[in-house]
């Protein structure tokens, strides 16, 4: 099968901001650099395959030398590969392990925002394994999932505000996979996806994953723009519309109850289907959020997506969809395609998890809220320049730089061993350059180490930046 070749223009988008023009380092290793940092976040696909040297040097305004030490180097690394005539495929070295400078007892991910599991989860386990044994006469398949755990699951939706029964859950296996099966049911290729800009880079991906094209509605500084998403639903008629109001990833805000009530509204009135993500939803520091969307216009159609991973552990594995029952009797159908159930272990788990949330919750938010006002001092006394906003939930700050610099920076700190979330993953065609998503999930001791190696990286490219800038004006 031949590969998919990327596009030049499409690729400049992707690289966006990647030359320092005064700093020390060769500018074909800063291509390099910028290219490899695409290929593990995922946007450059494995098996891709990239323009010639000659149309690469020619779009990027640089000599082809430069482009041909670039690529000899990212093969000596073993992310291309090249046959005369065929040009450069994207592949992955046969390690696993990420290749940095740094030693791997060294590297440190800050792209990631997630929690390791608690001593509660072992617990959970340890009940699950005693209750699977009222379970093993059965065959184990259930595609709408563990009725005790729906009935849960629909309890604590009606207790937010939101009357639910068992038959309008089903239990899946994570919100991603929960929105591939919505995709995969209510859309085809080519549909239009409207979705928050910037939005949760997985669900980007799911979406162009099932052909769709995704459209983004641009987050004003503060709250969504009501406006300007009914305008673009009337526009491009898209086939539903993906957003994330407790606590959008990657901003952190939450969406009052003002806005909730308009989004439905303009949602029932052009007949869009909602779907919306929830998987933040437990993560609240200063208040908990309003009821569910869903709740705020019965007229709506609404798909709630859920999920026991930033609540609990990722490790579980475990998610939910929340609809009309009639919605869940299609999506069961439409299942039948992908999977034959989520496992029973986990399923019995996070049961456990659900039915003791009250216990566990408040102290897993009183540990995320100090580590978030940690990461918030660390980033005022190191990073100065760094503009950000207190996010109101979830697992990180939305972070704006002085200038289009995230990609470079994330290029550097690869070379030291730490993995930054630039904000191009979570944009459509390369916006975002000048953002970082920062989590606050590491312990502060790890995270204070990550940013005090990043520092000496970020002085010299930010007073590049900026003598650049005073020369343009």
């Amino acid at each position: 099968m031949s590969s998919r070749r990327f596009g030049t223009q499409s690729l400049m988008r992707l690289l966006g901001h990647w030359q320092q023009e005064h700093a020390r380092t060769p500018i074909w290793r800063q291509l390099a650099d910028a290219l490899r940092l695409l290929i593990l976040d995922g946007r450059l696909a494995l098996d891709t395959r990239l323009p010639g040297e000659r149309e690469l040097a020619t779009s990027l305004g640089v000599s082809r030398t430069t482009i041909s030490s670039a690529l000899a180097h990212l093969r000596d690394a073993g992310y291309l590969e090249s046959r005369l005539g065929s040009g450069s495929r994207i592949i992955l070295p046969d390690s696993r392990a990420i290749p940095t400078r740094a030693v791997a007892s060294e590297a440190l991910d800050l792209s990631t925002a997630a929690l390791g599991a608690g001593p509660e989860i072992f617990q959970a386990y340890t009940h699950a394994l005693t209750a699977l044994s009222q379970h093993l006469t059965h065959t184990g398949y259930d595609q709408a999932g563990l009725q005790p755990l729906r009935a849960a699951i629909a309890s604590r939706y009606t207790a937010q505000g939101l009357p639910t029964r068992p038959e309008e859950i089903m239990v899946v296996n994570g919100a991603v996979s929960g929105l591939a099966l919505v995709l995969r049911m209510l859309t085809g290729p080519g549909d239009r996806v409207v979705v928050d800009h910037p939005t949760y880079p997985l669900a980007i991906a799911a979406i162009q994953g099932a052909a769709c094209r995704p459209v983004g509605v641009s987050l004003p500084q503060t709250g969504w723009d009501i406006d300007g998403f009914a305008a673009t639903l009337a526009q491009t008629a898209p086939r539903l519309a993906y957003l994330m109001p407790d606590f959008h990833n990657p901003t952190g805000r939450c969406m009052d109850s003002n806005t909730r009530e308009a989004i439905a509204a303009i949602a029932a009135r052009t007949r869009t289907t909602l779907v919306v993500d929830e998987t933040m939803v437990d993560l609240w520091y200063d208040a908990p959020p309003p009821p569910p969307l869903a709740a705020f216009d019965k007229q709506a159609n609404v798909i709630t997506l859920g999920s026991a991973g930033k609540s609990f552990w990722g490790g579980l594995r475990l998610g939910w969809i929340r609809a009309s029952s009639r919605t869940i009797a299609s999506l069961t159908q439409t299942r039948d395609t992908l999977d034959l159930g989520s496992p029973l272990l986990e399923q019995l788990a996070t049961l456990w998890l659900i039915e003791r949330s009250n216990e566990l919750l408040p102290a897993r938010r009183e540990m995320l809220n100090a580590r978030r006002r940690r990461c918030s001092e660390l980033m005022q006394a190191h990073f100065p320049d760094w503009r950000f906003q207190q996010p109101q939930g979830g697992l990180s700050f939305w972070v704006e730089l002085p200038d289009l610099l995230a990609t470079q920076l994330a290029a550097r700190a690869e070379t030291v061993g730490i993995h930054l979330g630039t904000g191009t993953r979570f944009g459509l065609s390369g916006a975002f350059d000048r953002y970082l998503r920062m989590p606050f999930s590491l312990e502060p001791a790890e995270l204070e180490s990550a940013l005090l190696r990043i520092k000496p990286l970020w002085q010299p490219l930010n007073n590049g930046g900026s003598a650049i800038k005073r020369n343009i004006v």
